[in-house]
């Protein structure tokens, strides 16, 4: 038989490109949402990637348990992915305690749902490079110590820090992935990379005549999607469960991925890109790079997509968007 996949946060980018590594790999996959279910419009990501007509999706609030619970009888997934959360850092600031909620108490009402109905079901959860915050080391690894500077990355951690929990106190097969920055030409237009090509585009198109953006020499490990959700399954097929780093190895700052894009589209970036204080974040992350050596050396996993070809994918995308 198939095996089947729960994944919550099924409409987002991750949601997506996972969705249509697991169909490839023969799974039955079950797409989680908490938002009413809009063909067409809700699944466009999915259908993006031509598989929205394969993956069934329920509707159910993470921050019900009994509905949570219900569900996981109902579907019996064999894997469950955790990639439910409001991912803004920005965002997370104008409203912390609403956009908290979901990616922290939702992933424990998930794990406590799994214990009760499906202990025997493997579970990743997605965390984020966000966790480590002002870190003093050159690079992130599995060892390195936290520092949240965000309601985001607090909420992320307490996920993460649940996931072990659960781990060692039930024996379930509990993973965690700490995800660094990972785009592509499904990420959402609020996310730098996106707002970056995106306006790119759009300024070579002559729709645009500016690009405004706040701290340009923040730097950060940036991969594809793609790459990212590959090491996710990676993780669970693993016979014993444990966290990973999943990043690239190299970290850029955004004023240097602005210039690929701009220098992929034969423009002088200097003539549109505007410095703008307000756009920065009242707790900045100076820098995020990852060390990916664990996940290279257990799960045989590597980043195969540069900076370079993803930025050129991503305004590939957006001028392709924008001419339609």
């Amino acid at each position: 038989m198939a095996r089947r996949a729960l994944i919550t946060g099924v409409t987002g980018q991750d949601g997506a490109y996972l969705s249509q590594l697991l169909l490839g790999e023969g799974y039955e996959v079950v797409g989680l949402t908490s938002r009413p279910f809009e063909p067409g419009v809700s699944d466009a990501r999915l259908r993006w990637l031509g598989v929205a007509n394969e993956v069934v999706v329920e509707q159910a609030d993470l921050l019900d348990p009994p509905a949570i619970v219900g569900l996981i009888e109902r579907a019996r997934p064999d894997e469950v992915y955790n990639l439910a959360a409001q991912s803004s850092v920005a965002m997370s600031w104008r409203q912390p305690r609403a956009m908290g909620q979901v990616t922290s108490t939702g992933a424990a009402n998930l794990l406590e749902a799994l214990k009760l109905a499906q202990p025997e079901a493997r579970f990743f959860q997605a965390s984020s490079s966000e966790i480590f915050g002002r870190s003093e080391t050159e690079a992130q690894n599995e060892e390195t110590p936290t520092h949240p500077r965000s309601p985001y990355a607090a909420a992320k951690l307490f996920g993460h820090w649940m996931t072990i929990c659960y781990r060692e106190s039930f024996d379930l097969h509990a993973s965690a992935g700490i995800l660094f920055n990972h785009e592509s030409p499904l990420r959402a237009p609020r996310f730098v990379t996106r707002k970056v090509t995106e306006t790119a585009a759009r300024i070579k198109l002559g729709l645009a005549s500016e690009l405004r953006l706040g701290n340009i020499d923040a730097r950060r490990d940036w991969g594809h999607a793609r790459d990212h959700v590959r090491a996710m399954w990676l993780m669970l097929q693993q016979e014993t469960p444990d966290d990973y780093v999943i990043a690239t190895g190299r970290s850029t700052s955004v004023r240097a991925m602005c210039q690929i894009a701009f220098d992929y589209l034969g423009l002088a970036m200097d003539d549109y890109l505007v410095v703008d204080p307000d756009l920065w974040r009242p707790a900045e992350v100076a820098v995020l790079h990852g060390d990916p050596a664990k996940a290279e050396r257990v799960l045989g996993w590597r980043a195969e997509t540069s900076l370079e070809a993803l930025i050129r994918e991503m305004v590939d995308a957006d001028l392709a968007r924008l001419a339609a």
